[in-house]
Order: C-alpha cells, then structure tokens, then sequence
C-alpha cells in the first residue's frame, strides 16, 4: 500500500546554514510524492537563494530573534511574534498541513508552536554541535530532535533526539569536472584555485586578508565570494590582482566546489557538511562572534578528526594562510589525507533520513 501525500511545512531560512538544508529536505519529500511548503524569512539571502529553485513552493513569513528577558525590546517582540503565530496557524489551517519542521533559528519558532497547537507532529533539526537557544526553546514543543552531530544531544536531554546528519543538495552529490567548472566561472586553467567564502553573510576581516594573501601568493588564483554589502569593496582593493576574481553572491557553489583545490571558510554546520560531501581540504575561520561560540565548537569537531585545519579569526595571518595552501592544499600526501577524514565525516543520506521521519516511516 502507497503512503498518503503528506503536506509539511518546513520552516527555514534567515542564512543559508538553515534555508539550504531546508530545501535539501524539500527536494526529498517531493521526490517522495510529498507537498512540502517553504517558510522563509523577508532576508534577501532567503530571496536570493530560493530564486533558483521554481519547482518548490515558498511563501515568507516574518521571522524575529527573540532579545533578552529584560530587553526594551521584548514587547516588540512579542506583538510581532504573536503576529506571526497567528500567519502561521492560518497557513497550517488553509494548506491543511499534517507535519512541521523547523530548521533552525527563529524563522523555525513560531511554525512549530503553531503547529503543536493544531495537534501534529512537529521536528525541530539543529545542525550544530552546539545547539542556539531558538532551538532548545522550539524543541520543548516538538515530536523529536534531528540532530546533524551527536555532539549536541546532551543539549536536549528532554527530547527524543535522532542523529540523522545535515541535509545536503542533490546537485552537490554530483559535481562537475573541475575544467568544466572553471570554464563555465570563467576562472584560470593554469593555476590552483583557492576559494574563499564567509558564508551567506560575508565577512569583511576575512576578506581583507585574503585579498592581502593574494597579493603575496602569485602561484595560486583566489575567488573570494565576499558578501553582497563587501563585494564593491573588496573589489576594489583586488582591482589590480589578476590572480584574484571577487563575487557577492554565488547561486551555483557546486561549480565553485569543483574548480577549487583548497577551502578557507566560516564553520557553520551547513558550510561543514558541504565540505565532506565534495571532501576539498578546508581551512575553517570560525565567526568569532557566534552565539555560544558555536561555530568554533563545529570546527574542533572536523579538526579533531583530521577533517580540516582550524584557526581562530585572531590569530589568521597572511603566513598561515600560505602555509595551509602550500604545506595542505597543494601537497597531495596531506590533502588526500584531510580529504579521506571529510568523506567519513559525510552523512551523505541525511535529506532522506528525514524525510523518512517526516512520513512516519522512521
């Protein structure tokens, strides 16, 4: 007997940590006969990034961090939460909604309530190994915990937790040949590509001494994906490097994947699961400035499995970012080394682990 078509809400978005992951999730369900519909935030990267893919359903909805208890803030908060709770009681009402799942972050908070109060099954994933606080709130309300590393389940230790992985996107499963990618980039054949990005949000220090590593490192060609609101900057200060090509935005990362020989990068657990997908060796950078300091928690995970090579934004230099690109990236022995590690930190079938939960199936 077939299962029924399920319609399920997936609350994502905010950065692409949350809204990729979702739509990894949403490929699945839909190939599964499933209806999934796509909440995302009013954010220009949840815009950007939903563009590329019509055949999925998105609708917005407003999404706001919740401030401090005591915060002046906190009656705005709640008149806009309240506003949002109501949209998406609606929604769930309307599209007759039989299963909610949260992503991560706030964008994933009021859905799940929502949803809850209606009586359904509702999941909330968290991607990190240490989860943010919009998530050990939303879990209270939730069916089950879908971790992407073990690490975090000591965090909910009221919830019925199930280590699944992070979703990834099917086209980053299938990468193109790395001359054909740089071909379609319009990137050098002749030299090494080292790719540099800060995430969905960018990263000006991050930036800043790239474009300086370029200047000092002529063996090698850098893509700095730098962030719409750095992109003309950084622009400008690589204007006259030949060895350095800079974007704001890049909608087809499998591409970039493939024509890269090395990766500098935040530690973002979506950002990390697509590095042991394509298994390129990988400096990580993490946002020093993350809640918890979560994305230094996710890096010590991969550099302690020899996964990647780990250096807090304090201490980065031009001299250690040429020494990982000479001594790991373009010495074969050590990056085939990094690259084995990435593959055994992959979770390649997360998008249908969840999927299976989803339908009841798991």
């Amino acid at each position: 007997m077939s299962q029924p078509s399920l319609r399920v809400i997936i609350a994502c978005g905010g950065t692409g940590g949350h809204l990729f992951p979702g739509i990894a999730v949403a490929q699945q369900l839909k190939a599964m006969g499933h209806r999934p519909l796509l909440l995302i935030s009013r954010k220009e990267v949840d815009a950007d990034g939903a563009r590329k893919y019509g055949d999925l359903e998105f609708r917005v909805v407003q999404a706001v961090a919740k401030p401090p208890v005591l915060s002046l803030r906190m009656p705005g908060f709640l008149w806009k939460y309240a506003r949002t709770l109501l949209t998406c009681r609606g929604i769930i009402r309307r599209e007759q909604v039989d299963v909610v799942l949260g992503m991560g972050g706030f964008t994933s908070l009021a859905p799940v309530l929502a949803g809850r109060l209606q009586g359904l099954r509702t999941y909330v994933h968290e991607s990190n190994a240490m989860p943010g606080r919009a998530n050990r709130l939303t879990a209270r309300f939730c069916t089950a915990v879908l971790l992407g590393m073990k690490e975090a389940a000591p965090r909910f230790p009221k919830s019925d937790c199930r280590v699944v992985g992070t979703p990834v996107r099917e086209e980053f499963l299938h990468l193109p040949e790395p001359a054909a990618a740089r071909a379609e980039l319009s990137l050098p054949a002749d030299k090494p590509l080292i790719l540099v990005t800060g995430g969905s949000q960018g990263a000006q220090k991050l930036n800043t001494l790239m474009v300086e590593t370029a200047r000092s490192t002529p063996e090698a060609h850098f893509l700095i994906i730098a962030g719409r609101s750095d992109c003309e900057r950084v622009q400008a200060l690589a204007a006259d490097l030949p060895n350095c090509s800079v974007m704001g935005f890049c909608s087809n990362m499998p591409a970039v994947y493939a024509a890269a020989d090395g990766i500098i990068t935040r530690s973002g657990a979506s950002t990390l699961t697509e590095l042991s997908v394509v298994a390129k060796p990988a400096l990580l950078v993490p946002f020093p400035y993350a809640a918890d300091n979560h994305q230094y928690i996710n890096a010590r995970v991969f550099a302690d499995a020899g996964a990647a090579e780990l250096c807090e934004q304090s201490a980065l230099s031009v001299p250690t970012v040429q020494s990982f690109i000479r001594n790991t990236a373009l010495k074969p022995a050590a990056a085939d080394a990094m690259q084995t590690a990435l593959r055994a930190q992959a979770k390649l079938h997360a998008a249908a682990s969840i999927a299976r939960v989803i339908a009841g199936a798991q």
